[in-house]
């Protein structure tokens, strides 16, 4: 045998699974057909600017994340409560009271939303925080919009706040993905922050690493997996130079698309939804002042939203010059050209503030992911594979065992290290 366990996948499920499996007194060696590990958390340096691949953000309140991460070291950054809807000539800010009590005069006076919509959004977040955290993903399903539908809020609210800040998060403004996902995260919300670390998204997944290797797990990189083959005394990867490695079990933390192909499990979500992000960069000098919240399109879906990276995050910006994001979902954005792009975040930003010019900004770069997040339609966490549905000692780690989430990837990968355990036992 070449190791106890083989981990193929370096993302944030498969460096978990690892760590978890040679903490636990196993012998493993990881391997990622990409030359770094991090998976889709990865951040890289552009002119000075440190960017995210797309807009991405950890939620502090998650469970696995408080048991998986040491937030502490992550120097985060995080944005404030709420956001703000924006619409030519007009910026209303809806924050949450309870969190930030100092914004409960400008949230009571934001005229987007109305005072029952308001009462409404406060009595939703006392019942999700009052649910265990196996309460969510289970029992009946709708959409989002159907859910608000169901809690009796205006369509006025819906398309005003919910459909540009939730698109951001599901990469769905039609609501149609599952409530379970917005009770989820809305609860979440709730009950931590929105941040991002100051080294930018991949100091988390380079954390994870140091945690494995510090476990003993041994990671090579640029090695592809070609195929998963179960065999009588374990499983064996062959890898694409044609060699081969032998374990007594494997876990296959790869992208879901992959994941199928290695297992031939049928369940693991083949349908994508992709992003777009462009990062532009201010004048230097220059100043953009939101209060660290997110600017959302409340008068047309392109951009979706706008984001003040640098103000959140000032290590994000390139010396005297901020950093700002623009989010745009759909099909459609994946194929546009970076000129359409700029203009349409030139035209939004200049019409919600009118006082001011964005005519010098510039494009750094832009992220077109074309899987982002796998679809979560109702009714599709019921349908998702359990970790030891392959056959012999394969093992599933990834978010397609869970939710589309950084929850779900570090729950799946802990969930995966318990189920390899049992094959090692």
């Amino acid at each position: 045998m070449d190791a106890d366990a083989i981990v193929v996948g370096g993302g944030l499920a498969g460096l978990v699974s690892a760590s978890r499996l040679a903490e636990a007194g196993a012998d493993v060696t990881l391997v990622e057909r990409r030359s770094t590990v991090g998976g889709r958390v990865r951040t890289r340096e552009v002119d000075g600017f440190t960017l995210d691949c797309g807009f991405q953000v950890l939620f502090t309140s998650y469970p696995a994340v408080e048991r998986e991460l040491a937030t502490d070291d992550l120097d985060l950054r995080a944005f404030a409560p709420g956001a703000t809807i924006c619409r030519p000539g007009s910026r209303a800010v809806l924050s949450d009271p309870l969190r930030e009590p100092s914004a409960a005069v400008e949230s009571a006076l934001n005229h987007e939303v109305t005072f029952s919509d308001k009462l409404r959004t406060l009595a939703l977040r006392y019942d999700l925080t009052r649910r265990a955290d196996d309460a969510f993903f289970a029992g009946p399903d709708e959409s989002i919009r159907e859910y608000l539908d169901d809690w009796g809020f205006s369509e006025e609210y819906v398309a005003n706040f919910v459909e540009p800040f939730y698109g951001g998060i599901t990469l769905d403004r039609s609501l149609s993905t599952s409530k379970q996902v917005f009770e989820y995260t809305f609860r979440s919300m709730s009950r931590g922050s929105i941040a991002v670390p100051a080294e930018g998204m991949a100091a988390i997944a380079g954390q994870l690493e140091g945690r494995a290797r510090d476990a003993g797990v041994t990671i090579r990189t640029g090695e592809t997996a070609e195929t998963v083959t179960p065999h009588s005394g374990g499983a064996r990867v062959e890898r694409a130079d044609g060699s081969d490695l032998d374990a007594k079990t494997v876990v296959v933390a790869a992208s879901p698309p992959e994941a199928r192909r290695l297992t031939r499990v049928e369940s693991v979500p083949e349908a994508g939804i992709g992003t777009v992000t462009a990062w532009y960069a201010l004048p230097e000098g220059s100043s953009f002042g939101t209060g660290k919240r997110i600017l959302l399109n409340a008068a047309g879906e392109s951009p979706n939203a706008v984001v003040p990276m640098s103000e959140v995050a000032p290590e994000y910006a390139s010396g005297d010059r901020p950093l700002i994001g623009a989010t745009f979902l759909g099909e459609d954005a994946l194929d546009r050209d970076d000129d359409d792009l700029r203009e349409d975040t030139l035209e939004a930003l200049s019409s919600w503030f009118p006082e001011r010019g964005f005519e010098g900004i510039e494009t750094i770069d832009v992220d077109r992911i074309r899987f982002a997040q796998f679809a979560q339609p109702p009714g599709i966490h019921e349908t998702l594979p359990d970790p030891d549905d392959p056959a012999g000692p394969v093992v599933l780690a990834g978010e397609y065992t869970e939710w589309s989430a950084i929850q779900g990837a570090l729950e799946s990968g802990r969930r995966a290290a318990e189920t390899a355990g049992a094959h090692l036992r």
